[in-house]
């Protein structure tokens, strides 16, 4: 069958990469859908990539390691727990499995019967969005906590500038007129 791991993904890292290897090699037929939630919110302190920038990291990071079997799938959120399981399920094509750390995550799919994991943290201190995501504004040592081709694409996408703008502006930037 099939399983899937939720996460934010912001941005992707290389505590994410290890988790999905661990996962894949210890079920190496089932495939592995990579969940991006949160997928509506960009440009916030929080959530400052977009479900596509996001995507075009994990898709990276995921080519270079040479790990196949995975899908990945945006989730919007839709802030009403008692239907997120079936908006999930709905979503996405079938699974059997939820990869999680997330306490709310795995009750909700606890409560729906679906069998739930919770892969080791990879060094958590190291390997933690919100630190990265500091590291980045602060032109700190970002660059080791991530794989070499998610690296590269923020660079691209100047990353450590849109976390500098982002982190100093408050939470969400005003659109534009």
């Amino acid at each position: 069958m099939r399983g899937i791991l939720v996460g934010r993904f912001q941005p992707f890292h290389s505590g994410h990469l290890e988790v999905v290897r661990r996962v894949r090699a210890a079920r190496p037929s089932d495939g592995l859908v990579l969940g991006v939630g949160s997928a509506q919110e960009s440009y916030t302190a929080e959530n400052p990539f977009t479900a596509g920038e996001r995507f075009e990291m994990i898709d990276r990071a995921l080519v270079a390691a040479k790990i196949d079997g995975c899908a990945i799938v945006p989730i919007p959120d839709i802030q009403r727990h008692a239907e997120w399981v079936a908006y999930v399920v709905a979503l996405l094509p079938p699974f059997d499995r939820v990869y999680t750390n997330n306490p709310l995550t795995r009750l909700l799919f606890e409560r729906a019967h679906f069998a739930v994991e919770s892969p080791p943290l990879v060094d958590r201190a190291r390997f933690e969005g919100a630190r990265i995501r500091a590291e980045l504004a602060a032109a700190g040592d970002w660059r080791s906590a991530v794989p070499p081709a998610v690296a590269s694409y923020l660079e691209s996408i100047d990353a450590p500038d849109r976390l500098r703008l982002l982190l100093g502006a408050g939470d969400r930037l005003a659109p534009p007129s």
